[in-house]
């Protein structure tokens, strides 16, 4: 599977701490082997991982391409985002 990075995930990488970036690497590697497991509520096209108790992947898989939109380190980062759809 082939996996893209968007230039908003790319930036929450590069602001992330070591251990946060060595746990997203995990991440992403275990879901190009594992169907993605949670769909997104309100009808958005996306799929999340969770990474720890705060930290998640936004993605979505289209023609056996993995596509990492973002890379929240922070729960509030995150709903800030996912409060933006509803």
């Amino acid at each position: 599977m082939k996996i893209l990075i968007t230039e908003n995930a790319e930036k929450e990488y590069n602001t992330a701490d070591k251990t946060l970036k060595k746990l997203f690497k995990k991440h992403i590697k275990k879901m190009t082997t594992i169907p993605p497991r949670k769909h997104l509520k309100f009808g958005l096209p996306f799929n999340v991982e969770q990474v720890t108790k705060q930290a998640r992947i936004i993605y979505k898989i289209e023609n056996n391409t993995l596509y990492i939109l973002h890379l929240f380190t922070t729960h509030k980062e995150y709903e800030k985002w996912y409060k933006s759809f509803k």
